[in-house]
């Protein structure tokens, strides 16, 4: 007889620890409930009671009475389905971070074409066809000169903006 026959760990309940990680996941999963508009509530299938503890917890300013509450919320997100919660915060932040990364290629466009002026220009013209030539060489010599004379970047942010509408 091996002792692995006997020791089936699926058959086990969950350990303290765990289940105070999946506690503290609930709670972390109220507080960003908090941090979304109330209109947004809708969109999950959340009981009155949690509701109320949700616009209670944004009422108060207390740490210690805050903390309090979240953790009440935490009790009673155990009773509703978590895991469309989960998603949504997944979903909003992936959103999130590929705005930042396109953010991030305009700015790299950005300081490409000031720096590296006619060359980056060819580039960018044959990347993006209804750029216009002209307009962007204008935009891109002011910004150049506004940085060589230490001026604020009135042309560097108008070329950024520019871009972004291309």
């Amino acid at each position: 007889m091996n002792i692995d026959d006997e020791f089936n760990s699926e058959e086990l309940p969950p350990s303290k620890s765990q289940l105070k990680r999946d506690t503290h996941a609930l709670q972390q999963l109220g507080s960003e409930l908090l941090e979304i508009s109330e209109s947004d509530w809708h969109l999950f299938d959340l009981s009155d009671e949690l509701i109320a503890a949700l616009r209670e917890a944004k009422r108060i300013r207390s740490c210690r009475a805050r903390k309090r509450q979240l953790q009440y919320i935490g009790k009673l997100m155990r009773n509703i389905e978590a895991e469309p919660i989960r998603q949504y915060f997944v979903q909003r932040r992936t959103e999130h971070n590929h705005r930042t990364e396109a953010h991030h290629e305009l700015e790299i466009w950005r300081d490409r074409l000031i720096s590296e002026g006619d060359i980056a220009i060819e580039e960018f013209l044959k990347q993006y066809t209804a750029a216009d030539r002209q307009h962007l060489r204008q935009l891109v010599r002011q910004a150049g000169k506004e940085a060589a004379q230490n001026k604020p970047p009135k042309s560097s942010r108008a070329l950024f903006c520019y871009i972004r509408d291309m």
